[in-house]
């Protein structure tokens, strides 16, 4: 999960190499913390936040496949 993640992050910012993401297991539910350079955050967001909402929509269809709930947090 946490590479389809990052692959789409990546994909998006202008400097992958500053790309970090935490992973926070629980017991069923992961967190991941996504961190970008600060240039970068407002495509990671977008407009209104229509893209992060749609990474968290993603990872959420992932992680049900796989019986779990994830979050995706951007932190600075």
């Amino acid at each position: 999960m946490k590479d389809s993640l990052e692959t789409i992050i990546t994909s998006l910012v202008n400097d992958p190499s500053k790309v970090s993401i935490n992973q926070v297991d629980g017991e069923r539910e992961i967190t991941f913390e996504v961190s970008v350079a600060e240039g970068d955050m407002g495509k990671v967001i977008g407009k209104e936040g229509r893209i992060a909402k749609a990474i968290r929509t993603i990872m959420k269809a992932q992680a049900a496949k796989e019986g779990k709930r994830v979050s995706v947090e951007f932190v600075d």
